[in-house]
């Protein structure tokens, strides 16, 4: 059974699901899911491999949506309106949540159309709206110094961690609500894990922020709240715990919580 968190009831929930459950086909991947996601925050996911964090992370933007066999059982909001059902705009639901994945995914282009291809798919066709867009979102990634030069250069030529910022820069070009990092620092030395890390605090003061981590420390440097997640004797994915972090990490409610973080499980 999940804590009950009541220190952010102060705060503007961004998403909230309510009996969410995931099926895979006949297996039941995600079991009864409940939690408020707040706006400005960041939410880190954390918990053992194969417990469910990214399955869950990729309910908010409908990404297990691309798996045939994948159905959704309970509701999931964004700003209070269901995000599931025939009705809903899956490409406009991805321009307000965007994902950025574990291993950068630059596409083989420049890499100011690695920016601005988002933009360009949504019908913006102004060049002079497409470089500004490109100029923002860049300085939002704290990518633009490095780049500003060498826009018409291929974004696979960038450093990984700088790959990974283009990724970010990208993602902001549709002014998304909601940004998802999946393990998204899992790939990067630590000084890039640094600037990545610099960014999500930044990026948070204008948007909510979920990230799935394997590393406490970082849950503990960047996040707001804590997830915890486990599999169930039946192999389901289950949110034990979700508090703020600070609770989360000196004053876990769940046994299972204390062991993961101090390292004594996983």
């Amino acid at each position: 059974m999940m804590s009950g968190d009541q220190s952010g009831k102060n705060l503007s929930v961004k998403i909230k699901t309510d009996a969410l459950n995931l099926f895979y086909g006949s297996h039941h991947a995600l079991k009864d899911i409940n939690m408020k996601i707040y706006d400005k925050k960041i939410t880190a996911i954390i918990g053992p491999s194969g417990c469910g964090k990214s399955t869950l992370l990729r309910v908010f933007n409908r990404m297990n949506d691309l798996i045939p066999i994948a159905r959704i059982e309970g509701n999931v909001e964004l700003d209070g309106e269901p995000i599931y059902g025939k009705s809903v705009d899956v490409a406009a639901l991805r321009t307000k949540v965007g994902m950025v994945f574990q291993k950068p995914n630059v596409f083989p282009m420049s890499i100011y159309e690695n920016v601005i291809i988002g933009p360009k798919r949504h019908g913006v066709k102004n060049k002079a709206r497409l470089a500004e867009i490109a100029e923002h979102s860049l300085k939002q990634a704290a990518l633009w110094e490095e780049v500003k030069d060498e826009l018409k250069k291929p974004g696979l030529g960038l450093p990984l961690g700088s790959q990974q910022r283009l990724c970010i820069a990208r993602a902001l070009a549709v002014g998304p609500d909601v940004i998802l990092m999946d393990e998204s620092c899992s790939a990067l030395d630590p000084e890039s894990t640094m600037a990545i890390e610099e960014l999500m605090l930044e990026l948070a003061k204008d948007h909510a922020i979920l990230t799935v981590t394997h590393s406490m420390e970082q849950a503990r440097r960047v996040s707001d709240y804590s997830a915890f997640m486990m599999i169930d004797d039946e192999k389901r994915g289950t949110l034990v715990e979700y508090k703020t972090t600070d609770l989360m990490f000196t004053k876990p409610d769940d046994k299972r919580t204390e062991d993961y973080i101090t390292g004594r499980y996983g």
